[in-house]
């Protein structure tokens, strides 16, 4: 099984930004512990501050991975184009927040991308990206 981790605009700085919300830790080292718990699957990561990068690996990862863990960021909120990209590929995708979107501002509340991915995790800290690998390989 091959799982992608995509993430999108300012989660480079986890770790560093707003570690109340986000938490301490990189999500380089929390990729490492994924990938030692996860031995027998090929988990890929991928991260970009631009839109269109992340259009582009949505769409380069179908008929490649068998699931696609994303967290668009802000893009969640404002992104047809990502939403688009979503509902054009066959590759099942994930949505994931670390924060509960819907304990924060308003403008975080609604996700362009809820309605077209297979299921949605949010408020587990980055343990939601386990959450989301486990889901791939139980269902």
């Amino acid at each position: 099984m091959k799982i992608l981790i995509i993430n999108g605009p300012n989660l480079n700085l986890l770790g560093k930004r707003e570690p109340e919300v986000y938490g301490s830790q990189t999500f380089e080292d929390f990729f490492a512990d994924l990938q030692f718990r996860y031995k027998d699957i090929e988990l890929a990561y991928y991260q970009s501050n631009h839109e269109g990068d992340l259009v582009t690996k949505l769409q380069e990862a179908d008929d490649i991975f068998q699931g696609v863990v994303l967290n668009a960021g802000a893009y969640s909120h404002t992104s047809i184009a990502i939403a688009d990209a979503i509902k054009a590929i066959k590759t099942p995708v994930i949505e994931v927040h670390i924060s509960n979107t819907h304990k924060r501002e308003s403008f975080r509340h609604h996700s362009y991308l809820s309605a077209v991915v297979s299921g949605i995790i949010m408020g587990f800290g980055i343990k939601g990206y386990d959450l989301a690998i486990r889901s791939f390989i139980e269902v």
